[in-house]
C-alpha cells in the first residue's frame, strides 16, 4: 500500500508540473464555465415549447396546457439567464463586468430571444411540410416530427441561430454540435436558412458559418456546403466563405459545393458527388460524366447472356 501512495503521489507531481506550461489546455478560468447539460436541458424545454401537444408531460391534461407550457417558459429563462451570464465573460467588453451588469444583458438577450419563438415556430412548420411533401416514405406529419433527424437538426439550429445573431458567445455551437453529435448533421448557428428546407437522411452533411440557403431547399445526405479554402485561419473570420444556393434548389448525396462566392442558382439540380467551386445558372442540372462501371473476375474476358437481359463485364 506505501508503494501505491508513493507511485500515485508521483504521478501527481508529474501531471501538476504539466499542468504549469502555460498552455491554452492549462488554463483554469477565472469564471464560471457553461454548463452542457443544462444546455440540452433548454433544448429539450423548447423543443416542447415548439412543438407543445406533441413532447409534453403525458400526465398533463391538453385544459392544463398553458400552466404547464408557463411553467417550462420560466424554466428555460430562469437556465437561459444563468447560461448567458456566464459565457458574457467570454466577450471582451463583459470579462470583467460585475454580476449585477452580466444578468440583466443575460435577462435582456434572454427575452429578446423567448421574443423569436412565433418566427422559430413559423419556420419550422413550413420544415415540416416541406419534409411531408418531399419524401414519399413519409407516412403523416407526426412521423417527422418525431423520427426525423434531418427536422431534429434544422429546428436546433433554428433556435441557435437566433442567439448567434444576438453574439451569445459559445451557446450556440454548443447547441448546434449536439445536434451533430445526434444526427450527424454539422449545421453551424452562423448558417442562414430560409423556409421549406428539407433534409433528407442527412447523415454527413456540413454547412458552414456563412452559407445562405433560400426557400424550398432540399439536400441529401453527405452533402458539403463548405470553403473552398481555410488556409488563411483567423483572417477569414466574418468574412463570406460559403456558397449562397437560392430558392428551389436540391442537391443530391455526396455533391461539395465551396467558396464564398459560389452562387447555385434559383430551380437548379446538383447531382451526386458533384464537385462546384464555381457558380451555376438559374435551372441548370449539373452532373458528373458517366463513369463506366469495371468489374474483375478470375475468368478474363466472362459474359453471360440471359434470356431477360445482356450482362458484359469488362476487364
Amino acid at each position: 500500500m506505501h508503494k501505491l501512495e508513493n507511485d500515485i503521489n508521483n504521478l501527481m507531481d508529474t501531471l501538476f508540473a504539466d499542468y504549469d506550461k502555460g498552455r491554452t489546455i492549462d488554463e483554469v478560468k477565472k469564471f464560471g464555465q457553461p454548463d452542457k447539460e443544462m444546455l440540452v436541458e433548454i433544448l429539450t424545454s423548447l423543443r416542447k415549447i415548439i412543438f407543445p401537444g406533441y413532447f409534453r408531460n403525458m400526465t398533463y391534461r391538453v385544459y392544463t396546457l398553458r400552466s404547464s407550457v408557463s411553467m417550462l417558459v420560466e424554466d428555460v429563462i430562469y437556465k437561459l439567464i444563468k447560461q448567458i451570464s456566464i459565457v458574457l465573460r467570454y466577450d471582451p467588453e463583459y470579462e470583467d463586468a460585475d454580476e449585477s451588469v452580466l444578468t440583466r444583458k443575460a435577462e435582456q438577450i434572454t427575452f429578446e430571444f423567448m421574443g423569436k419563438l412565433p418566427k422559430i415556430r413559423e419556420y419550422i412548420q413550413t420544415d415540416v411540410e416541406a419534409s411531408f411533401n418531399g419524401d414519399p416514405a413519409a407516412c403523416n406529419m407526426d412521423e417527422i416530427i418525431y423520427s426525423y433527424p434531418g427536422l431534429f437538426a434544422i429546428l436546433v439550429n433554428r433556435i441557435a441561430h437566433e442567439l448567434f445573431l444576438l453574439n451569445v458567445p459559445i451557446i450556440p455551437r454548443v447547441m448546434t454540435e449536439y445536434a451533430h453529435s445526434q444526427t450527424g448533421i454539422d449545421i453551424h448557428p452562423g448558417a442562414t436558412i430560409g423556409k421549406y428546407f428539407f433534409i433528407d437522411h442527412g447523415t454527413g452533411i456540413v454547412i458552414g458559418e456563412t452559407t445562405e440557403i433560400g426557400d424550398n431547399v432540399k439536400v441529401y445526405q453527405g452533402v458539403t456546403l463548405g470553403a473552398l479554402s481555410t488556409r488563411g485561419g483567423q483572417s477569414l473570420r466574418n468574412k463570406k466563405r460559403h456558397p449562397t444556393i437560392e430558392d428551389n434548389v436540391t442537391i443530391y448525396s455526396g455533391a461539395s459545393i465551396l467558396g464564398g462566392k459560389t452562387v447555385v442558382g434559383r430551380n437548379a439540380v446538383i447531382g451526386g458527388n458533384a464537385f462546384i467551386t464555381s457558380s451555376i445558372p438559374e435551372g441548370a442540372k449539373v452532373s458528373i460524366g458517366d463513369q463506366e462501371l469495371r468489374y474483375s473476375f478470375d475468368d478474363p474476358g466472362r459474359r453471360k447472356l440471359d434470356q431477360d437481359e445482356s450482362w458484359f463485364y469488362i476487364i
